[in-house]
Formats: structure tokens, C-alpha cells, sequence
């Protein structure tokens, strides 16, 4: 199927139909990883939701937004926080509305059709200008996932009612000033889900790598010696070599620390500047923070891109090997 967006030049066949199992079943497993984390930022002895309202006196002075998301319920063993059941909605609204947009694909795309070929045409020429259209076309599956699951989580979380819903501590004179356990939080103003993608994210680094390179050029990548050395010179490069891919090591073991911490940080910032503003005078909290929410929605796109251009790069820094790439930049044979 040909997309008419773009100059008409990005063909939407079976691949791509193929592209759409992929993609929702990389947002079912991104949505159900994050559970397996889910009381990584939990209080010891955290209460339960369901006794919120009559929890401690010294809770009733907490004011902005918990620095870990709150158990709601419990499956089995399980607890299910605030933030996992923001992130289940917007994977399931993420997949149904692809599979009834592609349900009946036209080859003149219209309507859903034409918004969801638009998305996945223009992040594909997006990802091939920077990866080259060889390893684009291997993991446009995930960093495609990857953004549109951290934009859509970021502005969902933004919708009046998320935060802003739920139990909390009332005065002396049975006033509730502040929500301390929401019955919704933002997705990734939850460093569990945060780490949970970068953890993904490393898992598939490490896999494209060692298919790119094999175990042996993998490892020589990292420690072996760079240019055309002889006799003692070669052997000092060998140490400092060894020594730079020590430090390389280290660099890829902290990149899902940091991945993680700034998307999560970021969004949570935002979420509580929202809510400061909001504070600021409680009369006008219905106007005050309406600028900010238009700068959240522009920080939720960026991080969004952020998040999926520096994963792309770092597995473009490992699986390229110079020939695909020079041909995304102009390097391409004329007609």
C-alpha cells in the first residue's frame, strides 16, 4: 500500500501489517513490565489505598505529588499503582485504535487510516535519515513503539482529573486541601516505568549488537585497539584501549539509570509545577496553570523524542559500520 504523505515514496505492505502485531505487542509488554517494579519506590509499610482517608495525622501536612506512585488494588500478590493503570489505558487505547484504523486498509488511505500512515510514514523517515534505512527497517518496530507510548502517556497525563481524583486527608474542620493517593498518576512520572523501558531498551541493544557484530567483534568493539600501530606503540594502545572500553563498559551499564531519571524526572517536575500553580491562589486554580499546561504539552512531545532519538543513536553507535549510514545522507546511487 502506498502512503500518498510525503512525496509518496514510503510503501505500507506486508511489513508494515506485520509492524502493527509488533507494535502492539511491544506496548503490551512495556505496560506489563512495569509491574515487576511496581513497589521498587514504595514506603515500607505503605497503607493501603482503601484506608487513605483514615490514615495517619502525620500524613494530613503532605503536600505535591508522592515521589512514588500509590497501590490502588491488588491482583493476587500484586499491587496495582495509580501510574500501571494509566499506562494499561493508553496501551489499550494505543492498540484498539490501530487494529480498527487498519481493520479495513484502503489503498487510498482516509479517516484513522490516514492519521496512523501519516505517524508511522514520517517517524520511519525520520529514524532512516538518522539510522539509515538498512537498520531503520530492523528497529523502527521499537523506537516507534517507543515515542508514540511516552507521548501519549505524557499528554494523557495532562487531562484534568489524573492527579487530581482520589483520597486524601481532611482538616480539623473536614476540609480536604490536598489528594495524597489519586486514583490516577501520570505513567512516566513513575521511575518504574521509566526503568522499565530503558531495561527493555538495553535488552534489545544488547541483542542487535551482538547480531550486528557477532560475540567476537562485539567485544572488540569495546576494547579492541583503533588504527594501524606496530612494535611498543601497538602494545601502550592495547592498555589504553582496554582501559577506554573499561570506561565505555561502565557508560553502557549507566545508560538506563539515565535514561530512566530523566524522563522520569522531567515529567515529574512538570506534574508538580502544574499542581504548584494550581496552589498558588486556590480561587483562580482553574486559570493559573493554563499556560503551563501548554509548555507541559510541548516538554511531553520533546521528552517523548529525546528519549526515542538517544536509544536510536546509541544503537546506531554500536551496529553501524558506515556503509548504511552514508547512504541515509546522500551517499544513495542516482537513477
Amino acid at each position: 500500500m502506498r502512503s500518498r504523505f510525503l512525496g509518496g515514496d514510503f510503501f505500507l505492505g506486508g511489513d508494515f501489517f506485520r509492524m502493527r502485531h509488533w507494535f502492539g505487542l511491544t506496548l503490551v509488554i512495556m505496560a506489563s513490565f512495569l509491574p515487576w517494579g511496581g513497589t521498587l519506590l514504595a514506603q515500607p509499610g505503605h497503607e493501603p489505598a482503601a484506608h487513605a482517608v483514615a490514615g495517619h495525622a502525620e500524613h494530613a501536612t503532605e503536600e505535591g505529588i508522592p515521589l512514588y506512585a500509590k497501590p490502588i488494588f491488588s491482583i493476587g500478590p500484586l499491587p496495582v499503582t495509580n501510574s500501571m493503570i494509566i499506562t494499561w489505558v493508553v496501551a489499550l487505547l494505543l492498540i484498539g485504535g490501530a487494529q480498527v484504523a487498519m481493520r479495513k486498509a484502503r489503498l487510498v488511505p482516509s479517516g484513522p487510516q490516514n492519521f496512523w500512515e501519516f505517524i508511522v510514514e514520517g517517524l520511519y523517515n525520520f529514524l532512516g535519515g538518522v539510522l539509515g534505512h538498512k537498520l531503520a527497517a530492523k528497529t523502527f518496530w521499537f523506537f516507534a513503539t517507543l515515542f508514540i507510548l511516552i507521548l501519549a502517556t505524557n499528554w494523557f497525563g495532562l487531562i484534568p482529573g489524573v492527579g487530581t481524583i482520589g483520597w486524601g486527608h481532611p482538616d480539623s474542620h473536614g476540609v480536604l486541601h490536598h489528594i495524597s493517593t489519586p486514583i490516577l498518576r501520570g505513567a512516566n512520572a513513575d521511575l518504574n516505568m521509566t526503568l522499565a523501558m530503558s531495561m527493555i531498551f538495553f535488552v534489545c541493544w544488547v541483542v542487535w549488537a551482538l547480531q550486528a557484530n557477532g560475540p567476537g567483534g562485539f567485544i572488540m568493539h569495546l576494547f579492541g585497539p583503533k588504527g594501524a600501530t606496530t612494535g611498543l606503540l601497538k602494545v601502550l594502545m592495547v592498555v589504553v584501549f582496554i582501559a577506554a572500553g573499561l570506561l565505555e563498559v561502565v557508560s553502557i551499564l549507566f545508560r538506563p539509570v539515565s535514561l530512566s531519571f530523566r524522563l522520569f524526572g522531567n515529567i515529574y517536575a512538570g506534574e508538580n509545577m502544574l499542581e504548584s500553580m494550581a496552589a498558588i491562589v486556590p480561587s483562580l486554580s482553574g486559570i493559573i496553570p493554563i499556560p503551563f499546561y501548554f509548555m507541559e504539552l510541548m516538554v511531553g512531545l520533546v521528552q517523548a523524542l529525546v528519549f526515542m532519538l538517544l536509544t536510536a543513536v546509541f544503537t546506531l553507535l554500536i551496529c553501524s559500520h558506515g556503509e548504511d549510514h552514508h547512504d541515509a545522507h546522500g551517499g544513495k546511487k542516482g537513477h
